[in-house]
């Protein structure tokens, strides 16, 4: 394990006899992650000195390994400009790396070894994981490239594992009922199934969302991935639902004790038990973006009307949501013109 000088960083032993870390620095303390030295220590611990203005950690860690240019990503404006959630994904992928592969040298990675990782990866975890895998090694690799430690990105060109069907499971109408059979009118729970479906927005921005983002008869939302600002008009079933709620709350969604929901991903996962609850354990909030999009196509909108809604970047990712429904409503519609010609 490397040796490391570590200012700015207090610790102390819980009840259970555990040391515990933080970085304390300008009157506020940041919870770090098991041990000095260690991958997911050393990675919070450089991002909590980027994020306070520190200085610069003196560390024994090779300049061209994978942990260090790691480290030097965390601190740059190509990390540091990012969204809060996209900085945690991030994070989450390259430190899964490092546990592997943060001592072994950046500069002598080739194509051949990206490729054994990510056929690992695959074994272990299916393409989404190897194709995760492969992303963050082409931005580390990149970002090495920016720092002169290498002339070449190993990790270009490299093609993605074919994901099987499309991603997140759309909901179907028969899913949509039997969860609303299960939660009552008036229940944490249903709440989320009715703003997740008649807003078609991500989890991440549905749980920040109050009374204080309803304009008269929409709810405005800047989608915290992509920055986009939307002006959503509310259903009547939205409206009557959020009617009910009490005045007070700085959001609508609110964990058992009231409070709002850390992040995106502990939301996720409380819903994803009450799917299971439901007898529905291969849904998921993200899977009701998609019926969203898929819902506005069967009522007859166009590719625009549900990229209106939904907020998607280009009309093509909104075409990957809605391939299956849009089949189905040209399909009939090239039948019935058929009929009415014999």
């Amino acid at each position: 394990m490397a040796t490391i000088r570590l200012p700015y960083v207090d610790r102390f032993k819980d009840r259970h006899g555990t040391w515990r870390y933080y970085f304390r620095r300008a009157g506020k303390r940041v919870p770090l992650p098991g041990r000095p030295g260690e991958a997911s220590f050393m990675g919070a611990y450089q991002l909590a000195c980027a994020s306070f203005g520190a200085t610069k950690v003196s560390t024994s860690v090779a300049a061209n390994s994978v942990d260090a240019v790691a480290v030097a990503y965390y601190r740059s404006p190509n990390f540091l400009s990012l969204n809060k959630s996209t900085q945690t994904t991030y994070r989450r992928e390259i430190e899964r790396w490092r546990v592997k592969s943060g001592s072994k040298a950046i500069t002598r990675l080739e194509r051949r070894h990206i490729k054994e990782q990510m056929t690992e990866r695959f074994e272990a975890g299916g393409p989404e994981a190897a194709n995760n895998l492969l992303r963050i090694i082409r931005i580390l690799c990149g970002y090495a490239v920016e720092l002169d430690l290498r002339r070449d990105n190993p990790a270009l060109g490299i093609k993605k594992f074919r994901m099987r069907g499309d991603g997140f499971v759309a909901w179907s109408e028969d899913d949509i009922a039997k969860y609303l059979k299960r939660w009552p009118a008036g229940s944490r729970e249903r709440l989320a199934l009715v703003l997740l479906l008649y807003t078609g927005q991500r989890r991440g921005d549905v749980i920040r969302m109050g009374r204080q983002h309803v304009s008269g008869d929409a709810i405005r939302v800047t989608q915290a991935k992509t920055g986009a600002q939307l002006a959503i008009p509310m259903h009547s079933e939205l409206k009557t639902v959020l009617e009910t709620l009490p005045k007070d709350g700085l959001t609508f969604l609110t964990t058992q004790y009231g409070k709002p929901f850390k992040d995106s991903a502990s939301f996720g996962n409380q819903f994803r038990e009450w799917c299971d609850k439901a007898g529905l354990p291969k849904r998921s909030a993200h899977g009701l973006r998609k019926s969203a999009a898929v819902r506005l196509v069967e009522a007859g909108c166009t590719t625009k009307e549900v990229q209106a809604i939904t907020g998607h970047a280009s009309l093509r990712e909104v075409e990957r949501y809605t391939k299956a429904a849009e089949q189905v409503k040209l399909a009939r519609s090239a039948i019935a013109r058929l009929s009415e010609s014999n």
